[in-house]
């Protein structure tokens, strides 16, 4: 790197790699970090990547120099355009190298832009991008023969693999919210190749997101897509993020289907074909998941936070379905097993397509009275210090179980209570969940006097 770009260290996240561009990530940068993967690549006997890229304006210049500096390292490449991340592991998956790159900024504003890695049929993430990140600072070397590459279409095998595997009962008309992100690319011919009727809402692939921002999480993000179904003939609303391995759901009625309630619905419909199977759900997730999941027959099992950890553990388990509150899904059971938020979004509707009633059906899922993400701003480092001495120190009167692998989740009768800190910045997450708002409250002042008893200077966001 240069004296104008120096090496981007704090762009290496948990998860992926993630910064703003140039400042942090630029084409220099991409070609070293080409070359890094191409030697991670050699040394795991892979000889060939996959690279996409979304619809950000910076994309095409990263993912260019990405693969560039993958053939200098000695690896062919396999570039499969502009297309959602989901498509580049299948890609991965059907070309069985296992490995690929997808260049995207995902939900993160247009000045950003960033990476998402794997490796060997594994995701990248924790030390193997912490590793990742000094061995391209080291300056990896060029190899003595250069790797080839080829473009290739991902787009059409695809949607017949979607296609072959999913059939609705009934046609339906849907609404489709992409927010200008590359989603908009894929979602509109899919959803019609499955028999739907569908009114697009900002399909149009813009990497400035004129409209509003591509994060189903966030509720105003919703408000155009509840407008929409509400006001015409739509049965229920879809939402993508930036990069389309997550999906929102609205209702008729305009309620938010929020994923760890998706999940259930998704739950149920497995176990009728995998009896006695391992669900997965992060910690994040309503009590409800694991009683409704018992309920139909399966085995519940927590697991800690993050995509990349999920798809390890289902790695590990073998289970047939996995989820996160974030809205990442994973199904192995008729798909490969990584988060696909345009398949998710085909495997409701063949689900919710053998009912007349579409928005009764997922209103019907159980829910509690529950908060958001909450969240205690501090300074770096502190907040897996506070967490470490809640899981030591605190006491939670009442609770029938104390969860401890990814933060502490108190679990009562009629509610838990969760705080983590949070792999990407320096704040302590926090999540309630009540049977009734008096069980919220209690909850929420169990949680309120074990924090100020620990660290009496945080603000509380709640």
């Amino acid at each position: 790197m240069s004296a104008s770009h120096p090496f981007p260290a704090a762009a290496f996240k948990a998860y992926d790699i993630r910064g703003i561009v140039p400042t942090a990530l630029n084409p220099e940068f991409a070609r070293e970090l080409g070359r890094g993967l191409a030697a991670r690549a050699k040394s795991a006997g892979v000889s060939t990547l996959v690279v996409g890229r979304d619809g950000r304006l910076s994309s095409p210049m990263l993912a260019s120099a990405l693969e560039q500096g993958m053939r200098d390292g000695g690896v062919n490449t396999i570039d499969v355009g502009m297309v959602p991340t989901p498509l580049v592991y299948f890609a991965a998956y059907t070309l069985e190298t296992g490995s690929g790159v997808a260049v995207t900024g995902s939900h993160n504003p247009p000045e950003y832009n960033g990476f998402k890695m794997m490796m060997a049929g594994a995701t990248l993430h924790g030390d193997s991008i912490r590793d990742l990140r000094d061995e391209v600072a080291a300056g990896p070397v060029t190899a003595a023969t250069p790797g080839t590459g080829r473009e290739i279409d991902i787009l059409t095998p695809y949607l017949a693999r979607v296609l072959g595997d999913i059939k609705l009962a009934r046609p339906m008309k849907i609404a489709v919210d992409c927010g200008n992100g590359v989603a908009g690319a894929v979602a509109p011919q899919l959803f019609r190749g499955l028999g739907c009727e569908v009114t697009e809402l900002f399909c149009d692939v813009d990497g400035t997101f004129p409209n509003h921002h591509p994060d189903p999480a966030e509720p105003h993000n919703l408000e155009d897509l509840i407008h929409c179904v509400k006001t015409t003939d739509c049965e229920i609303g879809l939402a993508f993020d930036g990069d389309g391995d997550r999906l929102g759901v609205v209702t008729k009625s305009g309620e938010i289907i929020w994923p760890d309630r998706q999940l259930i619905l998704y739950a149920r419909d497995v176990l009728e074909r995998c009896p006695g199977s391992t669900i997965i759900y992060d910690v994040k997730c309503s009590r409800h998941v694991a009683v409704e999941i018992r309920a139909a027959g399966g085995v519940p099992l927590m697991s800690q936070t993050g995509h990349s950890l999920i798809k390890a553990k289902l790695a590990e388990t073998g289970a047939p379905l996995a989820g996160e509150m974030s809205g990442h899904v994973f199904f192995k059971e008729r798909w490969f097993g990584f988060d696909d938020g345009l398949y998710t979004g085909a495997r409701l509707l063949e689900i919710l397509s053998r009912s007349a009633d579409a928005s009764a059906v997922l209103e019907a899922l159980p829910q509690g009275v529950s908060t958001p993400e909450l969240k205690i701003e501090m300074r770096e480092g502190e907040p897996p210090a506070l967490v470490k001495r809640l899981q030591t120190e605190a006491k939670f009167e009442g609770a029938t179980e104390i969860f401890t692998i990814d933060g502490l989740r108190a679990e009562y009768a009629d509610g838990f209570g969760l705080a983590r800190s949070s792999n990407t910045t320096p704040v302590v997450v926090l999540r309630f969940e009540g049977d009734t708002p008096e069980a919220l409250a209690r909850i929420q002042q169990a949680f309120r006097e074990q924090l100020l008893a620990l660290a009496p200077n945080i603000t509380l966001p709640f």
